[in-house]
């Protein structure tokens, strides 16, 4: 029996006081540069000195839960966070006495040791939704985002725009691992099938390792640099890889890429990330009522 549903995920800092406590939890044993780490810091205080990762995911759980409700399912859906308050071995602990089971899922598209892995088995008990990477609601709220930022650039269709569908990059020897590339090709495949869009890129984003490692290219700054020379002076930039707007998208894209896309010559619309829209939510629902029943 399922009794709780909890909605996993990476976390962020709630309060300019929060950013420095948040990113040593991230960066625990992983080496840095003090510079690196203050422009980190720069990059938060530059969005609003917080992110609203923790707020838009309790959005959407507090949306899931009603809408399980009106479905005839009542039960409690929460959120737990692997680096931000309520930490997941926190709610783990918890969970850990009740005698109902949990329905978890992880707030991550695409599967990878870093998206994935590292949530699967952390909390007792639990039924683990499965992958939603090409789910047809989540395909179908991706392509309404898209038409809105088309509506917004004051095009009627995709085959007269260039789209770039970025994600978060991650090590090479990491992707050669597991299926992350594989499942984003696949969910961007089915979206500009859908939007019948000839023009595209996949793209990625926010590399923070050492730059004597391979990590997946090209990125999204290097796409929009190029653009030009093809002729192309506008971009419409859908982060598929990202469930909600945080500092990979309030400022890899709308700061850090938008000044490249600038200085090139280049008109970039970033689509808004799902967040909590309603077919979403509505994916969310279907996938918790799998686990129910």
């Amino acid at each position: 029996m399922i009794g709780h549903v909890v909605l996993l995920g990476f976390g962020g800092p709630s309060s300019p006081a929060d950013i420095r406590p948040f990113l040593d939890r991230v960066l625990r044993g992983r080496p840095i540069s003090p510079q690196r780490y203050e422009d980190v810091v720069a990059h938060y205080e530059r969005i609003g000195g917080k992110s609203p990762f923790n707020e838009l995911t309790q959005r959407q759980a507090s949306a899931l839960q009603q809408m399980l409700r009106e479905r005839g399912v009542d039960v409690p859906v929460r959120v737990a966070y692997k680096n931000a308050a309520p930490f997941i071995e926190d709610v783990a602990a918890e969970l850990a006495a009740s005698a109902t089971g949990t329905c978890a899922v992880v707030l991550a598209a695409h599967q990878s040791e870093a998206s994935w892995d590292k949530y699967v088995g952390a909390l007792p008990n639990a039924t683990y939704a499965p992958p939603f990477f090409e789910h047809p609601k989540f395909i179908r709220a991706h392509v309404e985002r898209l038409r809105d930022a088309l509506e917004r650039l004051g095009k009627t269709a995709a085959d007269d725009a260039t789209l770039i569908f970025t994600a978060h990059s991650i090590p090479q020897a990491m992707a050669d691992r597991g299926p992350y590339v594989a499942q984003l090709e696949r969910s961007v495949s089915l979206i500009v099938e859908e939007l019948q869009a000839p023009s595209f890129y996949i793209a990625y984003q926010s590399r923070s390792g050492s730059p004597s490692q391979q990590w997946l290219e090209p990125d999204v700054r290097d796409v929009l640099r190029a653009l030009p020379a093809q002729g192309v002076r506008e971009a419409i930039v859908a982060p598929v890889g990202f469930l909600c707007d945080h500092v990979e998208v309030l400022y890899d894209l709308d700061v850090d890429a938008a000044s490249v896309a600038r200085e090139a010559g280049v008109q970039m619309e970033r689509v808004t990330a799902l967040n909590d829209h309603p077919l979403f939510i509505e994916m969310l629902a279907d996938l918790v009522q799998q686990c129910v029943t």
